[in-house]
């Protein structure tokens, strides 16, 4: 009985242990280990973003981007304006970033994915059709509003659609300095190298004619 107690005693300490090992490494980013650490762009990236600038001015702490109106005369009618770590290095090694995100009428922000963060945003002008997608072809979606908020869980393929008759106008935020974006549409058809149209064909059960139309779309 008493090795049995010591054994399952044993068994617990080795679980918490583990937990504190796995349980942090659920976050997006790393933990900061120190008050800020300005990125230095011109190094080369670690695993915990940029090596930090040795001399900080109170400026590193602040960014404009974020201002509109934003051009959104492109074939899909969006424009995003990021504050991420590479337009605001003051974010390095903190683990949040934001877009200021503006559709035309009509514009569409095309299927992709952030695969480094949660996304969370709100409407602050016009009519969005925000929809996400779950791991099994599920569709989450929803018509909002000026005020109204909406949450991507990270790695979901997601949408916003602008269906007023007026210029939209998002801010998102991410639990990353550099949440990545995988647009769904010029990754899998503007890539370089090309995708072999074999793949596509049988992927899409379409013909080469088809998938040649599409990539010429996309071409880089």
């Amino acid at each position: 009985m008493a090795t049995l107690q010591i054994s399952s005693s044993l068994f617990r300490s080795f679980f918490l242990t583990l937990c504190l090992f796995v349980i942090p490494s659920l976050s997006s980013d790393s933990d900061p280990l120190q008050d800020f650490c300005v990125g230095d762009l011109k190094a080369s990236p670690s695993i915990n973003g940029f090596p930090c600038k040795s001399a900080v001015s109170a400026s590193d702490f602040f960014y404009s981007g974020l201002g509109g109106p934003l051009d959104t005369s492109n074939p899909n009618g969006v424009t995003v304006a990021p504050a991420n770590v590479l337009t605001f290095p003051g974010l390095n090694t903190l683990g949040i970033s934001m877009n200021n995100v503006e559709l035309a009428p009509g514009g569409v922000n095309p299927p992709h994915l952030h695969p480094r963060a949660t996304e969370v945003g709100t409407i602050i002008e016009g009519s969005v059709f925000v929809g996400f997608l779950t791991t099994n072809n599920t569709l989450f979606s929803k018509v909002l509003n000026a005020g109204e908020v909406f949450v991507i869980p990270r790695g979901l393929v997601h949408f916003q659609w602008n269906v007023g008759q007026v210029k939209a106008r998002m801010i998102t935020a991410f639990n990353s300095q550099l949440p990545g974006a995988v647009v769904l549409p010029s990754t899998l058809f503007g890539s370089n190298p090309e995708i072999p149209n074999a793949v596509l064909t049988r992927a899409f059960r379409t013909d080469v004619t088809t998938v040649h139309n599409l990539k010429s779309k996309f071409a880089v």
